[in-house]
């Protein structure tokens, strides 16, 4: 498979003070990893170095020439006030290859109306961004982020905002999306995300990657990395040790 890009050795950190450090990673064509790990662990750091957003303290990025890169950021700051159309906010996501035209093509409408159709929402095209629920509007970014139908789809708990139904439909669409397309997604909850992906990186300061999906709470402790495993399978479910009523 194609490398799409490296991390060599990174290390960054907030007032001299480090969060990640030594991170390795490579990601390659179709890899579909998720990264897990504690709020504060690192995860976040990561994603930014990636995009270009922090500069390393140590080490080094190594991208493929011209890698389109789609990103999905757990946080949007989006005044949901501003007069909008779905459409428009979809089309922003080819500013990179569009330029700062004013007039949306023909093509791109088209294509618009596609993306609405792959997260499920055919026929809001003209819908004000206002309008939607949150869990709409989490699918409208989501469209937005894979517009330019990038090399890499980087997500951040993409399920923040999603109701349940589209959460198992957001899976399913991740699934698609990673046979053209090499997918990283960012999670706190290794277990609703274990059956979805191929491997996993535990990060915790440190990055540990794993080469499949299965994995344990005991492989979780051994790489320092204090997520509970709490579902495996198709079924969600959690052990409790046996007590008197």
């Amino acid at each position: 498979m194609n490398k799409l890009l490296e991390l060599k050795n990174i290390s960054y950190g907030y007032d001299q003070q480090p969060v990640v450090e030594g991170v390795n990673l490579t990601i390659h064509d179709q890899d579909f990893i998720g990264m897990i790990g504690p709020n504060g662990g690192g995860k976040s750091t990561i994603i930014k170095v990636i995009l270009g957003l922090l500069e390393p303290w140590n080490g080094s990025v190594v991208k493929k020439e011209n890698l389109n890169i789609g990103y999905l950021p757990q946080y949007h700051k989006f005044d949901s006030k501003f007069p909008i159309t779905v459409e428009e906010v979809l089309v922003s996501g080819l500013m990179k290859t569009r330029g700062s035209a004013i007039r949306i093509t023909r093509k791109e409408k088209e294509i618009a109306r596609e993306v609405l159709k792959q997260v499920g929402l055919p026929g809001y095209i003209h819908r004000a961004i206002g309008e939607l629920s949150g869990g709409q509007m989490q699918r409208v970014f989501i469209g937005r982020a894979i517009i330019s139908q990038p090399r890499l789809l980087i997500l951040d708990e993409p399920d923040t905002y999603v109701d349940n139904r589209f959460e198992h439909e957001l899976y399913e669409l991740l699934d698609e999306i990673n046979r053209s397309t090499a997918v990283l997604l960012v999670s706190h909850d290794v277990g609703q995300i274990i059956s979805a992906v191929k491997t996993i990186a535990c990060v915790n300061r440190h990055l540990h990657y794993h080469p499949s999906n299965k994995i344990s709470n005991e492989i979780l402790a051994s790489y320092n990395c204090p997520i509970e495993l709490i579902s495996h399978g198709h079924v969600p479910h959690r052990v409790l040790k046996t007590h008197d009523d």
